[in-house]
């Protein structure tokens, strides 16, 4: 065999070779998530997650004539039911139940979630949510009693979902999933400082931080 058709077949050797390495890297990184992988677990959790906070918000906007207060409960209301339609339409797409036996937050165990009866590092539920007695206070609530509870709530709801979303940009590599978890941080860290304000004016305080 002459140099030249030995160069074209080694030519042809490596491209052939560099091309289905190229597919098994395209393929493996387009591949959808598993059913326990981080992903799924997280646009699990925080689709209930949201569902709180959407209630909240209703329950709030009943309770105050505070127009900054409406408008903050609207913002949340209408974002957070938009993500968990994401968060629904990805585990569609990926052939996934839109729920799952496996405990709450079990994606994230040992990357910093706190809750109520934590054990072995994981957290009996989702860090931030409220509990059945304080969305009964809540939803009872009105005027300037209903607005201060909502906003130390909501602060505490925000930072468990702040929580959530960086666990999973430490977990998962996939694009659109950790763009929604940076725009989540992002979105609320600046509603809690607004939230914060919020509270001052009224003369009150957020609940200790659940935040480092």
């Amino acid at each position: 065999m002459s140099n030249s058709r030995t160069r074209l077949v080694l030519v042809a050797l490596i491209t052939c070779v560099v091309t289905a390495v190229t597919m098994l890297l395209v393929s493996g990184r387009s591949a959808p998530p598993g059913d326990a992988s981080p992903e799924a677990g997280f646009s699990r959790d925080m689709a209930v997650h949201h569902a709180q906070a959407v209630e909240m918000g209703f329950a709030v906007r009943d309770g105050s004539t505070d127009p900054r207060i409406r408008a903050l409960a609207y913002d949340i209301i209408t974002t957070q039911t938009a993500q968990r339609g994401v968060f629904g339409g990805w585990l569609q797409q990926w052939g996934l139940d839109q729920s799952s036996t496996r405990p709450p937050m079990a994606w994230m165990a040992g990357h910093g979630a706190h809750g109520a009866g934590a054990a072995a590092g994981m957290p009996a539920t989702m860090p931030g949510m409220a509990t059945g007695a304080e969305m009964k206070q809540l939803q009872a609530a009105k005027g300037k009693d209903s607005e201060v509870l909502f906003l130390q709530l909501m602060i505490r709801h925000h930072q468990g979902g702040v929580q959530m979303a960086k666990a999973l940009l430490k977990l998962s590599s996939r694009d659109e999933v950790r763009t929604m978890a940076q725009n989540i941080v992002d979105t609320q860290d600046s509603e809690i400082a607004y939230m914060t304000d919020l509270l001052k004016e009224r003369g009150a305080q957020p609940y200790p931080s659940m935040l480092n």
